[in-house]
């Protein structure tokens, strides 16, 4: 079987989600894997994640796109995902090649509906495992087969008809196999406290547009504390961030100037620490809005907060299920409190936060991306 692994993204957040799967599928005869990158980067982190052994095994493609898209695509990346589209249309021999390709995300889909490559597989393994509606949209029931990280997703998925009984599978969290989940990055040379603040880019759950410089700001005049400030990878990738969902449109400001080598304070706009969990596994605290990184940090449980700036009534929303696993500040002069409360009693959460970990994540003593392979190699 011909299958291909597509990375096609501005950041490389995606990669690890996947990419194990990609050594899995070496080891077996039946597999002809092809990664096909749309960037250097994105090429580089696949060969780092798989290994040398399994990357000689691989067919690495790059993508590109012609001269009059990169004009355009100058002009457009800030606000509009305009590149991605523009390498599906302009490798499409590429793909005919394959008899099945491999996503962490749903654009690809276009490469069937807008495209016309129908004869070919599309298998999707989500980059998360969060509770945003925009993991739960109609697009899903285009592919041919879904593998999912545990019962909560798939209860879910199952419930809105996006997935059937026979096009979808549970196959844990390939992610986990990059990191040690044991580790404790060291963050601070000091031993105060580690406050991670981890905002989303979407333009109407994010607490970085209204509150985020009085966070920041806040949590630096405590004194008593350190803050890692590492957003989604995205929010620093655009100037404008619009919302297709919510309809609605912000514009990311620069970092403040009076945060730059600040004592007790990093601010990442995107480094390899936001993708490889060193934040996650590093910090004692979390804050945040909608991210689905919530779910990774659980996996050690610890104190988390989660910012209601819109105070939306999100109490028996599903998207926002994952506020149940902390203390949730609709009003940011609650938030210095929160976090005393925190610090004092950084157990309160525990056993919700461990009973959401496993439903979120199915854990076994086969690795989820030999599971993962394993069922993209059973599709007829």
């Amino acid at each position: 079987m011909k299958i291909g692994f597509l990375y096609n993204h501005d950041a490389l957040h995606q990669v690890s989600h996947t990419a194990p799967v990609i050594a899995a599928l070496t080891r077996d005869a039946r597999a002809d894997v092809t990664v096909l990158t749309s960037s250097d980067a994105q090429a580089m982190r696949v060969r780092d994640l798989i290994g040398a052994e399994a990357a000689a095994k691989v067919r690495f493609v790059a993508l590109d796109i012609g001269r009059i898209a990169r004009v355009l695509d100058a002009g457009l990346r800030w606000i509009a995902p305009f590149r991605r589209i523009a390498v599906l249309r302009e490798n499409l021999a590429e793909f005919a090649r394959l008899d099945a390709l491999v996503v962490p995300e749903t654009t690809s889909l276009m490469l069937r509906d807008r495209f016309g490559l129908t004869d070919l597989k599309y298998v999707w393994i989500p980059h998360g495992a969060g509770d945003r509606s925009v993991g739960f949209r109609s697009v899903m029931k285009g592919f041919d087969l879904v593998l999912l990280s545990g019962s909560k997703v798939r209860d879910r998925m199952l419930a809105l008809g996006l997935v059937t009984p026979d096009n979808h599978a549970i196959v844990g969290y390939p992610k986990f196999e990059t990191v040690d989940l044991t580790r404790r990055p060291r963050l601070f040379a000091d031993e105060r406290p580690v406050v991670l603040y981890n905002p989303h880019f979407d333009p109407l759950l994010s607490s970085w547009y209204p509150w985020g410089e009085a966070i920041v700001d806040g949590a630096v005049a405590r004194g008593d504390v350190n803050l890692a400030v590492a957003p989604h990878v995205m929010l620093f990738q655009r100037r404008i961030h619009a919302s297709v969902e919510h309809r609605r449109l912000h514009w990311r400001r620069d970092v403040p100037e009076r945060w730059r080598d600040r004592p007790g304070l990093i601010v990442d706009p995107g480094s390899p620490r936001s993708i490889d969990m060193s934040y996650t596994l590093g910090a004692d605290i979390y804050i945040g809005d909608a991210s689905s990184q919530i779910y990774e940090w659980i996996a050690r449980p610890r104190p988390a907060i989660f910012l209601n700036p819109g105070r939306i009534d999100w109490v028996d929303d599903p998207n926002f299920a994952h506020w149940h696993l902390g203390e949730v500040v609709d009003d940011i002069t609650q938030l210095n409190a929160a976090i005393d409360r925190a610090l004092a009693d950084p157990h309160r959460f525990d056993a919700v936060q461990r009973e959401a970990f496993a439903r979120t994540f199915d854990r076994s003593d086969r690795p989820a991306a030999e599971r993962a392979a394993a069922e993209i190699l059973k599709m007829p």
